[in-house]
């Protein structure tokens, strides 16, 4: 193969590879993954056994892959020993991948396109909300059956839920409304340290906020109340920033933005009351898998019609020229507002299931670190798009585990690879596209 014809060969596969997989709706692609976590959970581990691995792979055998890799690392740089048998882990744990999800997806998913799109096409005599509650349903299935088998795929898993929520709910601002927010996780904090005084503080002995208030089995049911408070708090702190914010233009929102996310962490540290820089625990363990689903899918809705609603489109003229949207009647500054409440308020709600997830936060948490992986996370997806947003925290969050082995080199692999994308994708990898429920939850054209 020459160098002429190398790319338009790798075109054509993907070509193919696109056109093969064209009819599968969305119904046939959970099926899939279905069969995927039930097999692995029969056969993963006599899999892994069979194939030398030391256990069955936590995250699709990329973990393993890149633990190897580290090591190596580690012997060029450092001259630690490496044990050389463990390099056949890469292509072991590659052949598992294989086995376990790749074949079995690609099988399932491509015969099952005349059922999956039947039965998605009599899905679609019902109201769209039964819909997509049965396609979510076994979308959760397959996510639980997948977290059931590792307790790390269970924290990994809800961790990224929530950096999906927090990653659409920036991209509100600095995507839909086309501003340069820097304060998102001082709203996240903002959210944690409330929900967590409204749980803690009423229904948890702790040594920080003193005995519980009140005790009672059902406690648990008041979780969604905590997660709104927090939310809520996070919105009034939004307040703080916009008032003064957008009565400038350019830069300035980006700098307010960034300074008061150093307060808020720096009113955090000194507040003894809320444990000061050792912060709170002993958080209760509400923030179970169903309840981060629901709230993630209850969020991305909510977000979705938000942005394509009428204020959705006014958000959209603000951003494309401020000055034309006034001389058409848009209220610029209420639009502006509302906006960054509503972003502020669900970054509240992700900080709020964040808290209660790791059942410790502090100020540490919310540092220029996490503001560096959310701002990652929606720019590699895309600006202005939720499919983006959702594309960008997933890849992000899976990827920093997956290179957790390579320690402080994490930080150089991830920044390479945004840099790429920001000069071959400027605008991220799934840009100003709409989230079309109806289109996703509905069948595709057969040939």
């Amino acid at each position: 193969m020459d160098e002429a014809t190398a790319p338009k060969k790798i075109g054509g596969l993907f070509y193919r590879l696109d056109q093969f997989f064209k009819p599968v709706p969305l119904l046939g692609y959970l099926l899939g993954v279905l069969v995927c976590v039930l097999w692995e959970q029969m056969a993963g581990e006599q899999l892994s056994a069979f194939l030398g691995l030391p256990k069955m792979p936590v995250l699709f055998g990329l973990l393993t892959i890149f633990k190897v890799v580290a090591g190596v690392i580690n012997l060029l740089i450092k001259g630690d020993a490496f044990n050389w048998a463990t390099l056949v882990h890469v292509p072991t744990a590659l052949v598992y991948l294989t086995v376990i999800y790749l074949i079995p997806i690609s099988l399932v998913a491509r015969a099952s396109v005349k059922p999956a799109n039947a039965l998605a096409r009599y899905l679609q005599g019902f109201p769209l909300i039964i819909t997509a509650l049965v396609q979510l349903g076994l979308m959760y299935a397959v996510l639980h059956i997948w977290a059931d088998m590792s307790d790390y795929r269970l924290i990994t898993l809800k961790l990224t839920l929530i950096a999906v929520l927090f990653t659409l709910s920036l991209n509100i601002i600095n995507g839909y409304m086309g501003e340069f927010s820097c304060s998102h996780p001082g709203f996240m904090a903002i959210g944690a340290y409330m929900s967590s005084l409204f749980t803690v503080g009423l229904f948890t002995s702790d040594k920080v906020l003193g005995d519980a208030v009140f005790t009672f089995s059902a406690a648990y049911l008041s979780f969604p109340l905590a997660l709104i408070f927090g939310g809520m708090m996070a919105a009034l702190g939004a307040l703080i920033v916009a008032i003064p914010s957008f009565k400038t233009r350019g830069d300035y929102l980006a700098i307010i933005s960034l300074a008061f996310l150093f307060i808020v962490k720096s009113f955090f540290e000194n507040m003894q009351v809320l444990g000061g820089s050792r912060g709170i625990a002993g958080q209760p363990d509400w923030a179970t898998l169903p309840v981060i689903f629901i709230t993630m899918a209850f969020g991305i809705w909510t977000i979705n019609n938000f942005v394509t609603s009428t204020m959705g489109k006014a958000l959209n003229a603000v951003r494309d020229d401020e000055t034309a949207a006034e001389a058409m009647t848009v209220n610029t500054r209420k639009t502006k507002m509302v906006a960054f409440l509503f972003g502020a308020f669900w970054a509240g709600v992700a900080g709020g299931m964040l808290a209660h997830v790791l059942r410790y936060v502090n100020p540490a948490m919310f540092s220029v670190q996490k503001l560096a992986e959310v701002l990652a996370m929606v720019y590699f997806g895309g600006l202005n798009s939720v499919y983006g947003s959702i594309v960008g925290a997933v890849s992000i969050s899976l990827l920093g585990e997956a290179l957790r082995p390579l320690e402080i080199l994490k930080w150089i692999v991830i920044p390479l690879l945004l840099i790429l994308v920001m000069i071959y994708r400027p605008t991220g990898l799934i840009a100003f596209k709409e989230f079309d429920v109806r289109q996703v939850f509905g069948p595709k054209e057969v040939d």
